[in-house]
């Protein structure tokens, strides 16, 4: 399915869009399912988001949220993608906490990984998958040179010892669990993703080529990122 590449003047403007996006879809998914699934990215723009939809009351017992990965550190450091959400938007919500899935990658990055695999099996397909992408083209903590779990009977999630960033240990969801969404969005934000965002757009292997949703794939961009893109 092929990519669609919105563009937007600045962040700030992508993330009312997509906060609009979010809410529309969480709507519909709920009046045909009852339920909203969607998977949650770290990163500065996310953070961004979460605050818009924080500052819009978004969230209520219908939505369960889940993360594409967490890096292995405390449970309450700030700087694990978990708690920069709960910070922003999800402490405050209305989403039920026993419906909001952290990865417990306190536990060390195998145990984690186990874990988390059982409990995704208690979700089919994600409704909405949102990810960024890194300046080598990474996403969530699936990085170039190292298995992505691209394979159908690929582990829902991955354990990861040797990131390229630290933390080096890592938890993520497989590039297949990944797919196994209606709608898969990725934020880039920022001149310094142009260059990957160029290898994107050729087709290069890259990590984020591998992930796609089954209705729809959207990269979101700001100007800056998609300035030398095409």
């Amino acid at each position: 399915m092929t990519t669609q590449w919105r563009v937007f003047a600045d962040a700030d403007s992508l993330v009312r869009a997509l906060a609009d996006a979010l809410c529309a879809e969480a709507a519909a998914a709920i009046a045909a399912r009852g339920a909203f699934h969607l998977v949650l990215a770290g990163g500065t723009t996310p953070r961004t988001l979460y605050a818009e939809l924080a500052r819009r009351g978004a969230g209520d017992a219908c939505w369960h949220i889940w993360y594409g990965d967490e890096r292995c550190l405390p449970a309450n450091d700030a700087e694990r993608n978990s708690a920069m959400a709960e910070a922003a938007w999800l402490a405050a919500s209305n989403i039920p906490e026993e419906q909001r899935w952290p990865i417990p990658a306190e536990f060390g990055a195998d145990e984690a990984a186990a874990v988390y695999a059982d409990w995704l099996e208690r979700v089919g397909d994600f409704d909405v998958v949102l990810l960024g992408m890194g300046e080598d083209g990474h996403t969530a903590s699936l990085f170039p040179g190292h298995h992505w779990g691209t394979a159908e009977d690929s582990p829902d999630a991955l354990a990861v010892s040797d990131a390229p960033k630290p933390p080096p240990q890592r938890v993520s969801l497989s590039a297949a669990r990944l797919n196994r969404s209606m709608k898969l969005w990725v934020v880039v934000t920022g001149a310094g993703k142009h260059a990957a965002l160029q290898r994107w757009r050729r087709g290069e292997t890259l990590p984020i080529s591998a992930v796609k949703g089954r209705q729809e794939t959207v990269a979101w961009l700001d100007a800056a990122a998609s300035a030398q893109s095409g």
